[in-house]
Protein backbone atom coordinates (compact mmCIF):
# COMPACT_ATOMS: atom_id res chain seq x y z
CA UNK A 1 0.00 0.00 0.00
CA UNK A 2 1.40 3.37 -1.00
CA UNK A 3 1.37 6.09 1.64
CA UNK A 4 0.02 8.51 -0.95
CA UNK A 5 -3.00 6.32 -1.62
CA UNK A 6 -3.65 5.92 2.09
CA UNK A 7 -3.46 9.68 2.58
CA UNK A 8 -5.85 10.34 -0.29
CA UNK A 9 -8.32 7.73 0.92
CA UNK A 10 -8.29 9.08 4.47
CA UNK A 11 -8.74 12.59 3.11
CA UNK A 12 -11.90 11.41 1.36
CA UNK A 13 -13.17 9.64 4.47
CA UNK A 14 -12.48 12.73 6.57
CA UNK A 15 -14.29 15.06 4.17
CA UNK A 16 -17.33 12.79 4.03
CA UNK A 17 -17.51 12.40 7.81
CA UNK A 18 -17.28 16.18 8.23
CA UNK A 19 -20.21 16.61 5.85
CA UNK A 20 -18.26 18.19 3.01
CA UNK A 21 -19.22 17.61 -0.61
CA UNK A 22 -17.00 15.22 -2.53
CA UNK A 23 -18.06 15.40 -6.16
CA UNK A 24 -16.69 16.02 -9.63
CA UNK A 25 -17.29 19.77 -9.68
CA UNK A 26 -16.68 21.03 -6.13
CA UNK A 27 -13.58 21.99 -4.18
CA UNK A 28 -12.87 18.30 -3.54
CA UNK A 29 -13.09 17.27 -7.20
CA UNK A 30 -9.49 15.97 -7.20
CA UNK A 31 -10.35 13.58 -4.37
CA UNK A 32 -13.44 12.44 -6.24
CA UNK A 33 -11.30 11.64 -9.27
CA UNK A 34 -8.89 9.68 -7.07
CA UNK A 35 -11.81 7.65 -5.75
CA UNK A 36 -13.03 6.90 -9.28
CA UNK A 37 -9.71 6.15 -10.94
CA UNK A 38 -7.52 4.63 -8.22
CA UNK A 39 -8.62 1.14 -7.20
CA UNK A 40 -6.54 1.13 -4.02
CA UNK A 41 -7.98 4.46 -2.87
CA UNK A 42 -11.48 3.15 -3.61
CA UNK A 43 -10.89 -0.01 -1.57
CA UNK A 44 -9.40 1.86 1.41
CA UNK A 45 -12.32 4.31 1.48
CA UNK A 46 -14.86 1.49 1.54
CA UNK A 47 -12.92 -0.53 4.12
CA UNK A 48 -12.47 2.48 6.41
CA UNK A 49 -16.10 3.54 6.27
CA UNK A 50 -17.23 -0.02 6.93
CA UNK A 51 -15.06 -0.05 10.08
CA UNK A 52 -16.79 3.17 11.18
CA UNK A 53 -20.20 1.58 10.52
CA UNK A 54 -20.92 4.09 7.77
CA UNK A 55 -22.53 3.47 4.40
CA UNK A 56 -21.27 5.19 1.25
CA UNK A 57 -23.50 6.06 -1.69
CA UNK A 58 -22.78 7.45 -5.13
CA UNK A 59 -25.26 9.75 -6.81
CA UNK A 60 -25.04 12.24 -9.68
CA UNK A 61 -21.22 12.17 -9.67
CA UNK A 62 -20.95 12.71 -5.93
CA UNK A 63 -20.26 10.70 -2.76
CA UNK A 64 -22.43 10.65 0.36
CA UNK A 65 -22.40 8.74 3.64
CA UNK A 66 -25.01 7.70 6.18
CA UNK A 67 -24.71 5.94 9.51
CA UNK A 68 -25.29 2.23 9.90
CA UNK A 69 -27.61 0.73 12.51
CA UNK A 70 -26.84 1.61 16.14
CA UNK A 71 -23.93 3.88 15.25
CA UNK A 72 -23.39 5.63 18.59
CA UNK A 73 -20.49 7.76 17.35
CA UNK A 74 -21.80 9.33 14.15
CA UNK A 75 -25.53 8.78 14.62
CA UNK A 76 -28.02 10.50 16.91
CA UNK A 77 -29.42 9.05 20.10
CA UNK A 78 -33.09 9.79 20.77
CA UNK A 79 -32.07 12.37 23.36
CA UNK A 80 -29.62 14.07 20.99
CA UNK A 81 -32.15 14.15 18.18
CA UNK A 82 -34.86 15.57 20.44
CA UNK A 83 -32.48 18.33 21.46
CA UNK A 84 -31.48 19.02 17.85
CA UNK A 85 -35.12 19.33 16.79
CA UNK A 86 -36.34 21.11 19.91
CA UNK A 87 -38.64 18.27 20.96
CA UNK A 88 -39.40 17.42 24.58
CA UNK A 89 -40.51 13.79 24.72
CA UNK A 90 -40.05 10.63 22.68
CA UNK A 91 -43.64 10.53 21.43
CA UNK A 92 -42.95 13.83 19.65
CA UNK A 93 -39.81 12.29 18.17
CA UNK A 94 -41.73 9.25 16.90
CA UNK A 95 -44.25 11.60 15.31
CA UNK A 96 -41.32 13.45 13.68
CA UNK A 97 -40.07 10.13 12.25
CA UNK A 98 -43.55 9.53 10.85
CA UNK A 99 -43.62 12.99 9.28
CA UNK A 100 -40.20 12.35 7.72
CA UNK A 101 -41.49 9.09 6.23
CA UNK A 102 -44.40 10.98 4.67
CA UNK A 103 -42.02 13.62 3.32
CA UNK A 104 -40.06 10.83 1.63
CA UNK A 105 -43.21 9.35 0.08
CA UNK A 106 -44.18 12.77 -1.26
CA UNK A 107 -41.02 12.66 -3.36
CA UNK A 108 -40.89 8.91 -4.04
CA UNK A 109 -43.69 6.41 -4.28
CA UNK A 110 -40.95 3.93 -5.17
CA UNK A 111 -37.41 4.16 -6.50
CA UNK A 112 -38.14 2.29 -9.73
CA UNK A 113 -39.85 5.37 -11.13
CA UNK A 114 -37.77 8.13 -12.66
CA UNK A 115 -40.41 10.72 -11.79
CA UNK A 116 -40.76 12.45 -8.44
CA UNK A 117 -42.14 15.68 -7.04
CA UNK A 118 -39.99 18.70 -7.78
CA UNK A 119 -40.79 20.27 -4.42
CA UNK A 120 -43.15 20.02 -1.46
CA UNK A 121 -44.92 22.57 0.72
CA UNK A 122 -46.03 22.38 4.34
CA UNK A 123 -49.64 21.78 3.32
CA UNK A 124 -48.59 18.85 1.11
CA UNK A 125 -46.97 17.12 4.08
CA UNK A 126 -49.97 17.80 6.34
CA UNK A 127 -52.30 16.23 3.77
CA UNK A 128 -50.00 13.23 3.43
CA UNK A 129 -49.85 12.62 7.19
CA UNK A 130 -53.61 13.08 7.50
CA UNK A 131 -54.16 10.39 4.87
CA UNK A 132 -51.62 8.07 6.47
CA UNK A 133 -53.30 8.21 9.87
CA UNK A 134 -56.83 7.55 8.61
CA UNK A 135 -58.00 4.19 9.93
CA UNK A 136 -55.23 3.78 12.51
CA UNK A 137 -57.42 4.93 15.38
CA UNK A 138 -61.05 4.21 16.12
CA UNK A 139 -62.42 6.67 18.66
CA UNK A 140 -65.58 4.61 19.12
CA UNK A 141 -63.47 2.18 21.14
CA UNK A 142 -62.86 4.77 23.84
CA UNK A 143 -59.08 4.86 23.58
CA UNK A 144 -57.17 6.29 26.52
CA UNK A 145 -53.88 7.98 25.68
CA UNK A 146 -52.09 6.68 28.77
CA UNK A 147 -52.92 3.08 27.85
CA UNK A 148 -51.19 3.25 24.48
CA UNK A 149 -47.45 2.70 24.06
CA UNK A 150 -45.70 5.95 23.10
CA UNK A 151 -43.96 4.42 20.08
CA UNK A 152 -47.05 2.72 18.64
CA UNK A 153 -48.76 3.94 15.49
CA UNK A 154 -51.96 4.53 17.46
CA UNK A 155 -50.09 6.91 19.75
CA UNK A 156 -48.52 8.64 16.75
CA UNK A 157 -51.91 9.00 15.08
CA UNK A 158 -53.54 10.31 18.24
CA UNK A 159 -50.72 12.79 18.84
CA UNK A 160 -51.16 14.09 15.29
CA UNK A 161 -54.94 14.13 15.48
CA UNK A 162 -54.88 16.27 18.64
CA UNK A 163 -52.95 19.07 16.93
CA UNK A 164 -54.87 21.95 15.33
CA UNK A 165 -53.98 22.62 11.71
CA UNK A 166 -52.59 26.08 12.47
CA UNK A 167 -52.21 28.52 15.35
CA UNK A 168 -51.99 32.30 15.58
CA UNK A 169 -48.19 31.98 15.52
CA UNK A 170 -48.38 30.08 12.21
CA UNK A 171 -50.70 32.64 10.65
CA UNK A 172 -48.54 35.60 11.68
CA UNK A 173 -45.39 33.99 10.29
CA UNK A 174 -43.63 33.65 13.62
CA UNK A 175 -41.13 30.90 14.37
CA UNK A 176 -42.47 27.38 13.90
CA UNK A 177 -43.98 25.93 17.09
CA UNK A 178 -44.79 22.31 17.80
CA UNK A 179 -48.37 22.96 18.96
CA UNK A 180 -49.97 22.74 15.51
CA UNK A 181 -49.72 20.46 12.50
CA UNK A 182 -48.28 23.30 10.43
CA UNK A 183 -45.73 24.21 13.09
CA UNK A 184 -44.70 20.62 13.73
CA UNK A 185 -44.16 19.98 10.02
CA UNK A 186 -42.12 23.19 9.75
CA UNK A 187 -39.95 22.00 12.64
CA UNK A 188 -39.22 18.74 10.84
CA UNK A 189 -38.61 20.44 7.49
CA UNK A 190 -36.22 22.93 9.11
CA UNK A 191 -34.26 20.05 10.61
CA UNK A 192 -33.96 18.37 7.20
CA UNK A 193 -32.72 21.65 5.74
CA UNK A 194 -30.10 21.88 8.49
CA UNK A 195 -28.93 18.37 7.56
CA UNK A 196 -28.56 19.41 3.89
CA UNK A 197 -31.28 16.99 2.84
CA UNK A 198 -33.68 19.69 1.65
CA UNK A 199 -33.33 23.24 0.35
CA UNK A 200 -35.97 25.92 0.98
CA UNK A 201 -36.99 28.67 -1.40
CA UNK A 202 -40.21 30.71 -1.17
CA UNK A 203 -41.86 28.21 1.23
CA UNK A 204 -41.05 25.37 -1.15
CA UNK A 205 -38.73 22.55 -0.12
CA UNK A 206 -36.55 20.84 -2.73
CA UNK A 207 -34.60 17.57 -2.32
CA UNK A 208 -30.82 17.79 -2.48
CA UNK A 209 -28.53 15.24 -4.12
CA UNK A 210 -27.68 14.04 -0.60
CA UNK A 211 -31.36 13.31 0.01
CA UNK A 212 -31.77 11.52 -3.31
CA UNK A 213 -28.64 9.44 -2.83
CA UNK A 214 -29.82 8.12 0.52
CA UNK A 215 -33.41 7.49 -0.51
CA UNK A 216 -32.68 5.84 -3.84
CA UNK A 217 -30.25 3.40 -2.24
CA UNK A 218 -32.41 1.94 0.50
CA UNK A 219 -35.88 3.48 0.52
CA UNK A 220 -37.58 0.43 -1.02
CA UNK A 221 -36.37 -1.88 1.77
CA UNK A 222 -37.49 0.50 4.52
CA UNK A 223 -40.73 1.26 2.75
CA UNK A 224 -41.68 -2.41 2.78
CA UNK A 225 -40.88 -2.80 6.47
CA UNK A 226 -42.78 0.38 7.33
CA UNK A 227 -45.84 -0.80 5.43
CA UNK A 228 -45.66 -4.09 7.32
CA UNK A 229 -45.61 -2.27 10.66
CA UNK A 230 -48.51 -0.07 9.58
CA UNK A 231 -50.54 -3.24 9.06
CA UNK A 232 -49.88 -4.53 12.55
CA UNK A 233 -46.86 -6.65 11.69
CA UNK A 234 -48.59 -8.60 8.95
CA UNK A 235 -47.11 -8.97 5.47
CA UNK A 236 -48.21 -6.01 3.41
CA UNK A 237 -48.50 -5.46 -0.30
CA UNK A 238 -47.97 -2.12 -2.06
Amino acid sequence: MENRNLDRALDIVSKLIMGEDVNESGSNSALYQEYNTNAEVYDIVHMSLKKFNLNIYEYNNGLYVSTGDNNRVFGYSNEELRKEMGLKVNKELYLAYFVIYNIITEFYSDTMSSTYAEFIRVEDVINSVDKSTVGIIDRTQGLIMDDIEENSFKQIALSWDELPVTTVEDQTGLRAARNSKSGFVKTVLNFLVSQKLLMESSARFYPTDRFRSLIENYFDDYKGRFAQLMNGGNNATD
